[in-house]
């Protein structure tokens, strides 16, 4: 198991942040498409609410996901297996923000869990890593300066 944490203090409500995550209908706004990221698209619900399944296409597959645990505003999990491409296997992703309020800012803790659970996905894991590494901290980044701006 390889667990990809990062942190930013962001200056704005729990509340809005929470919503902001959220929403995948307004993902556009915050955050734009990269290599890695293609956009959330087959959204069974929006804003998300727990069982919301989704998919988020990109170049090392497919992440089928649903949303595994709601507690506004502090706590939004995401369980969204990757089916490779090349017929690799899946790779378990799992992503947790835990929102905690502070008196002028939140900290918003980024957490991604990767499982990696055979030998021909084993010899890309670090390409998968470092994939998995850049993206959360550009994801993170983009929400605070976006949320910072509606503090």
């Amino acid at each position: 198991m390889i667990v990809l944490p990062s942190e930013a203090d962001i200056r704005c409500p729990a509340e809005k942040i929470f919503d902001i995550v959220a929403d995948f209908d307004e993902q556009a706004t915050w955050l734009p498409q990269s290599s890695a990221f293609k956009g959330t698209i087959d959204i069974s619900e929006n804003p998300v609410r727990l069982g919301t399944t989704y998919r988020e296409p990109g170049p090392l597959g497919v992440r089928n996901g649903v949303v595994a645990e709601y507690e506004r505003p502090t706590r939004i999990t995401f369980h969204q297996p990757m089916t490779m491409r090349f017929l690799l296997g899946t790779v378990d992703v799992v992503m947790r923000y835990t929102l905690t309020p502070g008196p002028e800012s939140t900290r918003v803790r980024r957490e991604v869990t990767l499982r990696i659970p055979w030998r021909p996905v084993k010899l890309l894991q670090p390409i998968v890593v470092h994939a998995f590494r850049t993206e959360s901290a550009r994801t993170l980044d983009k929400l605070r300066q976006y949320a910072d701006g509606l503090g």
